[in-house]
């Protein structure tokens, strides 16, 4: 029996209304992510990752506005919520970890007491109970010495310790759902390694999380599934396994040969033509077609839909089929 879904997103649009003109940042999108899933949701920056993610809090930041769409957790539209019932399912039922942990540590406050705040919001525990709790949180994202440290103030903190203290915070009222938006990033690749095994680890803990990256080798032993995002569309939609054998969309395949190869001689990584476009005023048709080496002239015409090529295989290319038939599998 296939998981159930716990969050299902259905044309959600998400713009912000600037000075020069409206950036179409998520332009009716569509996903799902079921229980005890890790779903990647992969793309370069100003793909509409993490506006996505900030549209399923409703912390889309001004000018921005959801003008469209359901976000449907437990077969609830969180849309239709209000902000008190918005403030009761933010931290407790799902959480966020940020691109940048520091910002989102008070420097004037001990970690003690960001943690313990943020557990007794939620749960009706004694001070003392929640402290307890957040020295659990503590052994739990592997911080030595928990009974010691968990006084010390964000500025006495490493990058990577920040980052293991925004997972506990994030996970400190045990989530249903987990969005982790670049964990990873500014961390040098031996942080990075420990924080990904980390999040791999927490899979234990049976949450369902999405794990946004703009890096495909993040999520390659992370994810279960791959949402791939270009300029505010998705694109294309498949297991891990899938996505990294059998990569049918040309921006798909495209970030996969973007990582480096490792070989005898050197590191071959090859660069993705171009940039992502204004989406104040996107290109016509299918959104990747300008960087596309593979275009035609009706894809400045048409706007692919995402279609089933395979089972639970979607694509959003009018040359889809005919890329299946002659894929290659890209090794990395």
């Amino acid at each position: 029996m296939a998981p159930r879904e716990i969050l299902k997103i259905e044309n959600l649009t998400t713009y912000f209304y600037t000075w020069a003109g409206v950036v179409k940042a998520v332009d009716g999108i569509s996903l799902d992510v079921r229980e005890g899933e890790t779903l990647g949701l992969v793309g370069e920056s100003g793909s509409g990752k993490s506006v996505t993610a900030l549209s399923i809090l409703r912390i889309v930041p001004m000018p921005g506005r959801i003008i469209g769409g359901k976000i449907i957790y437990k077969g609830e539209n969180l849309l239709e919520k209000t902000e008190d019932e918005m403030q009761q399912i933010r931290g407790k039922e799902i959480a966020y970890i940020s691109q940048d942990p520091a910002t989102s540590l008070n420097p004037v406050f001990s970690i003690a007491d960001q943690l313990t705040e943020v557990i007794r919001r939620h749960q009706n525990v004694t001070k003392e109970e929640a402290l307890k709790k957040a020295i659990e949180l503590f052994r739990l994202v592997e911080i030595a010495d928990p009974e010691i440290k968990i006084w010390n103030y964000p500025h006495q903190l490493s990058g990577g310790m920040k980052q293991r203290i925004a997972i506990a915070r994030a996970l400190s009222c045990q989530p249903n759902l987990l969005l982790a938006d670049e964990p990873t990033t500014n961390l040098d690749v031996t942080i990075q390694a420990q924080i990904l095994e980390l999040m791999k680890n927490l899979k234990k803990l049976g949450m369902s999380m999405i794990l946004i990256t703009h890096d495909m080798g993040v999520v390659a032993g992370v994810a279960d599934r791959i949402n791939v995002m270009y300029a505010g569309r998705v694109c294309e939609v498949a297991s891990t396994k899938t996505i990294f054998r059998n990569p049918v969309h040309p921006y798909s395949r495209a970030l996969l040969e973007a990582v480096s190869h490792v070989t005898v001689k050197r590191v071959q990584p090859k660069i993705i033509p171009g940039a992502i476009p204004n989406l104040i005023s996107p290109p016509s048709g299918c959104r990747f077609h300008p960087r596309c080496d593979f275009a035609a002239a009706e894809c400045a015409a048409v706007v692919p839909q995402l279609v089933e090529i395979e089972p639970e295989h979607y694509v959003a290319c009018i040359r889809a089929k005919e890329f299946m038939e002659n894929v290659k599998e890209v090794k990395l």
